[in-house]
């Protein structure tokens, strides 16, 4: 009987211990590989997936755009763009949506951004705050991504509105 609950215990410590998982180191030709996955993991929090993109050649005069932090900005790596009236552009979950802006505060009076963005998958929500105003309004904030499943990510925002 001893033998029997030694036997049990054992089968049941084997199988509750965790999966481990394994650190592979790349090989030299590889490096690129890895450094375009450090990005795609920077950028993607729980489920759903904001990637970079190029800034979009529908927008033709006044805009306001934002990435990650000043060192992507200055690097034009856009995480949202909008072209300062109706339409907003992200890249989330592998798919570049074009979204309809549903409210923007006017820039030229308001210290504060904040506009409002639905689509059918998305329910998107930028604040920021001005910290520089010349020709072009450069804007520090938050962008808050939601799904209706209630999967929700908020990053931080650099960039700038202007024409």
């Amino acid at each position: 009987m001893k033998y029997i609950i030694i036997f049990a215990s054992a089968i049941l410590l084997v199988a509750c211990k965790k999966e481990q998982q394994t650190v592979s180191t790349p090989k030299s030709g590889d490096s690129a590989q890895v450094a375009q996955d450090t990005v795609k993991a920077e950028t993607s929090s729980g489920k759903i997936a904001v990637e970079t993109f190029p800034f979009p050649k529908e927008i033709k005069e006044c805009s306001c755009y934002f990435a990650k932090n000043k060192a992507d900005f200055e690097n034009e790596k856009y995480i949202y763009a909008d072209d300062a009236g109706k339409t907003a552009y992200m890249k989330l979950d592998g798919k570049r949506q074009a979204m309809n802006l549903i409210s923007s505060s006017d820039l030229e009076v308001d210290e504060q951004l904040s506009k409002e963005i639905e689509s059918g998958d998305y329910k998107i929500s930028v604040q920021g705050k001005k910290i520089k105003g010349e020709e072009a309004l450069l804007f520090e904030g938050t962008i808050r991504i939601e799904k209706p499943d209630g999967t929700a990510v908020t990053l931080p925002i650099y960039g700038e509105c202007g024409c």
